[in-house]
């Protein structure tokens, strides 16, 4: 046989079928966490035959890896919530086993809802199940399979070799854009003039009496003890909240500045950085905080958590006009009301409110446009997720879980809906599309 050199990152239908075909269907949604495990649910849900594909050993993502707090649920401010439908069923099932609690954000961010890492993954094993999902763990999307300007598919690598994927509509539901950078589409990108975010490793404590210092009384602590150069704090705020579990604070207090996640290198050293300041935070934390003094390390997150990398540019580009004025939309699939929360600012965070545009939480929200979803010139394919179309910004605002989640149910209908007409994705009905989310418990 005579081989032909592959694109790096797309290959033909023809050059497809070279590999074993492991599913054929209507909608494969890659990456099954928040925002990718409710896009397949709704997919599935609504008749089409639907795989999820996710290269961890379970679902949930961030929210199963890496945090323990739904966020973007209420708008600050106010008593509203804006996320419901799949979102807020997730939120059910985890109180329903006493493996969930509200509680105010450290800062005033809204409330959100702290679950129970272990539960989650259940949750999602159980909704899936439920609507008929195929999901294929330990499996990762190599190359992008492309009929011109068309994605119909994807070739994946799982414990057993590479495959082919066959789908009418792909979901991108990576985080990271993973198969709108391998077909072509128009992205924003990390670079030394772009700077994203911080990643962050979490980490929870055991053995802590949480009463015994506030969140202020923990700020003054951090700014005192890390400008006497005792301790190495990259960042002198952030969070250690309570838990489900007796005694065990979970921690969002680490910072590591200066990366690209889709350099491999650069976020390699990011893991081990992450890991050091861990470390140390422990350091500070059981040295000289009241409440720690018995504490111990519990467990660290399984990877860095990332905040943003490459972003999609969709048919519409999400602004922070649009956040800070709670613009609405005609296209609206979402709402949002999370503040802009930049951690791109030292040791210090920024928040910028929706409708005021200060530090003062409104109550308000704004839609997200389903437009943010549609890549420009690349047909077959959406994403959902901090992937979206959005500028820095407002991407601060709309990156939240519940919003992934939002998204991904939106996506998931709308993949859904192109595939029992045989339409394009950019093409669909947007008054059926919005009336069958709200039919579905969206909140629009």
């Amino acid at each position: 046989m005579t081989l032909v050199p592959f694109d790096p990152v797309r290959v033909t239908p023809e050059e497809a079928g070279r590999y074993p075909l492991l599913w054929d269907g209507d909608v494969a949604v890659i990456g099954g966490g928040s925002a990718g495990a409710a896009a397949a649910v709704a997919a599935a849900r609504h008749g089409r035959g639907t795989l999820l594909v996710e290269s961890a050993a379970c679902l949930g993502g961030t929210g199963t890896a890496v945090l323990d707090t739904f966020y973007g649920l209420y708008a600050p401010g106010g008593a509203e919530r804006v996320v419901g439908g799949i979102a807020w069923e997730v939120c059910r099932a985890l109180t329903d086993r006493d493996a969930a609690f509200e509680r105010l954000n450290t800062y005033g961010a809204g409330t959100g809802v702290t679950y129970d890492p272990e539960v989650l993954k259940v949750v999602w094993d159980e909704l899936a199940r439920g609507a008929g999902v195929a999901v294929l763990l330990h499996a990762r999307a190599s190359r992008v399979v492309m009929d011109g300007d068309t994605v119909c598919g994807v070739l994946i690598e799982t414990v057993a070799g590479p495959g082919h994927i066959r789908a009418r509509v792909v979901v991108d539901a990576t985080g990271d854009a993973d198969i709108a950078w391998r077909a072509g589409c128009a992205l924003e990108r990390p670079r030394a003039d772009r700077v994203v975010q911080p990643l962050t490793q979490t980490f929870r404590l055991a053995g802590v009496d949480p009463v015994r210092t506030t969140t202020a009384e923990l700020h003054r602590l951090m700014r005192e003890h890390g400008d006497s150069g005792a301790y190495d704090l990259p960042r002198r705020e952030g969070s250690a909240h309570r838990t489900t579990a007796p005694g065990v604070v979970h921690t969002n207090l680490t910072r590591v500045h200066g990366v690209d996640p889709t350099d491999p290198w650069q976020l390699s050293e990011a893991e081990a950085e992450g890991r050091r300041q861990s470390v140390e935070y422990v350091r500070f934390l059981t040295e000289r905080v009241p409440g720690y003094e018995r504490a111990f390390l519990a467990g660290a997150a399984p990877r860095i958590g990332v905040r943003e990398s490459r972003r999609l540019i969709g048919e519409y580009v999400l602004t922070r006009d649009d956040v800070l004025s709670a613009r609405e939309f005609d296209d609206a699939v979402a709402r949002c009301g999370a503040p802009i929360e930049d951690h791109a600012a030292g040791r210090d965070t920024i928040w910028r409110y929706v409708g005021s545009g200060d530090t003062t939480p409104t109550g308000r929200s704004y839609g997200v446009p389903f437009r943010c979803l549609v890549p420009r010139r690349v047909d077959g394919l959406l994403v959902a997720g901090r992937c979206l179309s959005a500028t820095h910004d407002a991407h601060a605002s709309v990156r939240s879980m519940g919003q992934c989640m939002a998204m991904g149910q939106a996506a998931g209908t709308a993949a859904a809906q192109a595939a029992a007409g045989g339409t394009r994705v950019r093409s669909v009905d947007m008054a059926t599309l919005r009336e069958r989310l709200v039919v579905d418990g969206a909140l629009l």
